[in-house]
């Protein structure tokens, strides 16, 4: 892994460069956003999917398959990643959301979509580095993607359409279906899995175990963090022009975020010790409790609202607060493994 030390060393400021760049691109030539656009097939951003695709491949191509089963018959881990996830998550992120922007409901309904769904592309990269379980996170990825196809569009309904009028907002109308959700998360975690599932398969099977995980894994590891650092600069060159105008407006959004991450991330990880499970499930859980699936809600939101629909651009903003928040939990989490966990 030595091609991967200068990488791993600075990873906070490449990050930080990386969102910069976009975001000064973005401001400096409008144009780089419409010709972004323009690369879509529908809500899909050609661009980003080959971003995401190639950065959750290295961890996907190192997951040892054959143990995913464990996972699913693993109930305390499945049982508190759904109660976090699809039940504690969503109310938290509604709450904030109301808190914060109930005077502000096109943002209000992004930050509500952010945290409507589990994230399936970068918690991967975040559990990687954290030292969490590459086989339960796989699994947890699956399990929530599962949900996401078949629920999201009733939990969008819930949250969007009925719920905010008992808070004295108007309800949003949703138009996308279960076949919308089921592309996007085939897109973004189908072809990385499927293409990781199949390298592990054919080069076990052909060069030998060894081989694959001493020789063939540490020439691809890097992809994960070259392609995380594009697609950063991909995402925010499509707004970087009304981060730089509306700075408050990215404020106020960028609060209840941060919050979410924090509180889902720590609840999470006192929870998951209180069931005694060992670190490397409980930051896998922890990871994938306080991480959202940011690409599928920027997704959602331009389906639903349009691409200049203050839901399209709070939902953009989700990644501007998520990626430097959970590279401090990388760093949070590791410092916990030493302290509590290590003798």
């Amino acid at each position: 892994m030595k091609q991967l030390s200068f990488l791993d060393r600075y990873l906070t400021l490449w990050i930080f460069l990386a969102m910069g760049l976009g975001i000064l691109l973005g401001f400096a030539l409008p144009s780089i956003s419409t010709s972004l656009e323009a690369m879509s097939i529908g809500t899909t951003s050609i661009p980003i999917a080959v971003g995401l695709i190639l950065m959750m491949y290295p961890p996907l191509a190192k997951v040892r398959y054959e143990e995913i089963g464990l996972v699913f018959r693993d109930k305390k881990v499945l049982g508190l990643s759904f109660v976090m996830s699809w039940i504690v998550g969503p109310l938290i992120m509604f709450g904030l959301a109301v808190l914060f922007l109930k005077d502000k409901p096109d943002y209000m309904i992004g930050l509500v979509l952010t945290g409507l769904a589990p994230c399936v592309a970068m918690v991967l990269v975040w559990n990687q580095l954290a030292g969490g379980s590459n086989e339960y996170c796989a699994g947890l990825v699956a399990f929530n993607s599962v949900f996401q196809i078949l629920f999201l569009p009733v939990y969008a309904l819930f949250f969007m359409t009925y719920l905010p009028p008992l808070f004295g907002i108007e309800g949003f109308q949703v138009n996308f279906t279960m076949g919308q959700i089921a592309q996007s998360v085939g897109i973004y975690l189908g072809i990385p899995f499927a293409s990781g599932f199949l390298t592990r398969l054919i080069l076990v099977k052909t060069k030998g175990v060894q081989w694959y995980e001493n020789k063939f894994i540490p020439r691809i590891s890097p992809l994960t963090l070259i392609f995380l650092l594009f697609t950063i600069v991909i995402m925010f060159s499509l707004k970087g022009e009304k981060i730089i105008e509306l700075p408050m407006d990215v404020v106020r959004i960028a609060i209840p975020l941060a919050l979410f991450f924090l509180s889902m991330f720590f609840i999470t990880f006192f929870l998951s010790k209180k069931a005694g499970l060992e670190y490397s499930r409980s930051v896998t859980l922890s990871f994938t409790a306080s991480s959202n699936n940011f690409e599928l809600a920027i997704a959602v939101a331009i389906a639903t609202f349009g691409i200049n629909h203050g839901a399209a651009f709070a939902a953009v903003i989700g990644p501007l607060v998520e990626v430097p928040v959970l590279i401090g939990l990388v760093k949070v989490a590791l410092w916990i493994k030493k302290e509590f966990y290590i003798s």
